[in-house]
C-alpha cells in the first residue's frame, strides 16, 4: 500500500496536460472524427448505425469489428450449482447476429468445458454462412499432448459446435510453457502438420494462434510464417491502452502489444484482440479518469474508450468482448456501429490514463479463471475483483488519518464478505503455488493473497 491512490483532480489535470501530446499512433490509420457519424450511447438500445466490418486479406471474410467472446456466458443457479443459462445465450446470440455481429470465439476450456456445446446449440439455429466460429486446440495439460488425445479434442469441438468445418482455429495460448510446451503440444505429436492438412481439406478455413507468455515462441511462429513453413491467416493477442506500451510494467512475462501488433501488421497478418478491457479493469477506472472521459464524451460509457482504442489500428480484424449481460452487448454494438476511431488527442489521453492507472496498486487479473479451481477453495478472481473495485472507487484507505477512512473501511470489509464467502477469502491461502503457472498475466498469486489478507486484517483490527 505504498502508492497514494487518492490523486486529486487538480493533480490529475496537471498530469493530463503534460501528457496530452505524448502518444501518436500514426500506423493506426486514424480517421478524422468530422468524417464519422458514430452515435453516442444514450438509451441503452442500439443506434440505427451499421456495424463496422474488416476484411481478412487471406480469405476475403468480412468480419464484424465486434467479436463475441464466449469465455463468460450467462449463468443461472440450478440445484445449488451455477450452470449456463442456454435461453439467455440464445437470446443474446440472436440479438448479436441481428445487429451485425458475426464472429464468435470459444474454446474447449471455457465455462468448465461447456462453452462449445452452448454455442453449438445457439448458433446451429441460424444459417451456417451467417457466422464465423472460432475455437481452439486447448491442449494445455501434458496429458492431452499425445496425438490421439489432441485429435480427440479437435474432433469433439466439431461435434459440440455442430459444424463440419471451423472458420477460425487457433493454437491456444502459445508462449505459456515456452518452446518446450509448444513443441510438445503441436510439433512432436504432428498436430500442426495435421491441422495444415485439415486446412487444405477445407475443414479449417483459417489457421492461427493466440499468444500469452514467452515472446520467443511468438517470434518463432512468425519466423515459420516467413520461411513458408506455415501460413498464419490471423493471430490473437492481448491489447488495450495499458498493454500497448506498459505490459511489462504489469508483469515481466508480458510483451507490449505495440510490438506484437507491429510484427503482425508488417506481415499482413490480421490481429484478433482479446482483453480490450483488461478483465474489466478498464470499465471501472478511477473516478478522476472516468470524469475526464465523461467530460469529453458525456454520452459514451467508460468501456467504449477501451473498445474504440482496440478497434482503431487498421490491422485489427475483430475485438473480442465477453458479453455476459445484454447491456454489455448493446453498449458494444453502439460503440462499433459504426466505429469512430480514436483521434490523436484521444490516444494521448488514453496513454496518460494508462500511466495514471499504473500508479494505483491494482492486481492485473483479467478474470480468465485459468487459476481455478483452487485446491483449497479460494475464489481467486473474486478476491482480486473486489480489491480492484475498491481501489478504483477510492475505498482502500492508506492510514487512520485518511479523512475517508471509516467510510472506506466499511465499504471494503462489508463488500468483501458479500462478494467472497468467508471460506473462499485470501486468509485461507496456504501459498501452495499451484495457481501461479497457469496465470497468463504472470501474477504471483500467493504473494498477492498474502498482501490482500494482511490489508484486510489491518482494517479489521482498525490499526495503521
Amino acid at each position: 500500500m505504498k502508492k497514494n491512490i487518492n490523486i486529486d483532480r487538480r493533480r490529475f489535470l496537471q498530469v493530463l496536460g503534460a501528457g496530452s501530446a505524448g502518444m501518436v499512433l500514426s500506423r493506426c490509420g486514424v480517421r478524422n472524427k468530422e468524417n464519422s457519424d458514430a452515435p453516442g450511447i444514450s438509451s441503452g438500445m442500439p443506434s440505427d448505425g451499421t456495424m463496422t466490418y474488416r476484411t481478412n486479406p487471406s480469405t476475403g471474410d468480412k468480419v464484424s469489428i465486434l467479436g463475441y467472446g464466449c469465455m463468460r456466458l450467462p449463468t443461472k443457479n440450478e440445484n445449488g450449482e451455477d450452470i449456463i443459462d442456454q435461453d439467455a445465450v440464445n437470446r443474446q446470440v440472436d440479438y448479436a447476429l441481428a445487429h451485425g455481429v458475426n464472429y464468435f470465439d470459444t474454446s474447449p476450456a471455457y465455462c468448465k468445458g461447456k462453452s462449445e456445446q452452448s454455442m453449438g446449440i445457439a448458433l446451429s439455429r441460424h444459417p451456417r454462412d451467417s457466422y464465423f466460429i472460432a475455437t481452439k486446440l486447448s491442449n494445455f495439460s501434458p496429458d492431452t499432448w499425445p496425438r490421439e488425445k489432441s485429435l480427440a479434442m479437435y474432433r469433439n469441438s466439431m461435434k459440440e459446435l455442430q459444424v463440419d468445418y471451423i472458420d477460425y482455429l487457433l493454437l491456444h495460448g502459445i508462449g505459456m510453457g515456452g518452446m518446450e510446451a509448444f513443441n510438445g503440444r503441436y510439433i512432436d505429436n504432428g498436430m500442426l502438420d495435421f491441422l495444415c492438412k485439415e486446412k487444405e481439406a477445407g475443414r479449417v478455413r483459417n489457421l492461427g494462434f493466440s499468444y500469452h507468455g514467452d515472446v520467443e515462441v511468438f517470434d518463432h511462429l512468425l519466423s515459420m510464417h516467413d520461411k513458408g513453413e506455415v501460413h498464419w491467416e490471423f493471430a490473437q493477442i492481448q491489447m488495450n491502452y495499458i498493454d500497448w506500451r506498459h505490459a511489462k510494467e504489469i508483469s515481466e512475462r508480458n510483451t507490449d502489444a505495440e510490438y506484437l501488433y507491429d510484427e503482425l501488421h508488417r506481415r499482413g497478418i490480421p490481429a484478433v484482440i482479446m482483453e480490450p478491457l483488461l478483465g474489466g479493469r478498464l470499465a471501472q477506472v478511477n473516478n478522476h479518469i472516468m470524469e475526464e472521459y465523461k467530460r469529453r464524451r458525456p454520452d459514451d460509457s467508460v468501456a467504449s474508450w477501451a473498445f474504440r482504442f482496440a478497434g482503431t489500428p487498421e490491422g485489427i480484424l475483430t475485438v473480442l468482448s465477453g458479453m455476459t449481460y445484454m447491456e454489455h452487448l448493446q453498449d458494444n454494438i453502439h460503440t462499433y456501429s459504426p466505429l469512430e476511431p480514436c483521434d490523436e488527442e484521444e490516444l494521448a489521453l488514453l496513454e496518460t490514463s494508462a500511466r495514471l492507472i499504473l500508479d494505483y496498486p491494482t492486481v492485473p487479473c483479467t478474470d480468465c479463471k485459468y487459476c481455478m479451481p483452487c485446491p483449497y477453495g479460494l475464489d481467486i478472481p473474486a478476491i482480486f475483483a473486489h480489491y480492484n473495485k475498491c481501489v478504483n472507487e477510492g475505498n482502500v484507505p492508506e492510514s487512520l488519518q485518511d479523512p475517508n477512512y471509516a467510510k472506506a473501511r466499511k465499504a471494503f470489509l462489508v463488500g468483501y464478505d458479500r462478494s467472497v464467502p468467508k471460506l473462499r477469502q485470501a486468509s485461507h491461502c496456504i501459498g501452495c503455488g499451484v495457481c501461479s503457472p497457469h496465470c497468463p498475466q504472470g501474477i504471483k498469486i500467493p504473494k498477492q493473497m498474502t498482501r490482500i489478507d494482511a490489508f484486510v486484517e489491518k482494517l479489521k483490527q482498525n490499526r495503521p
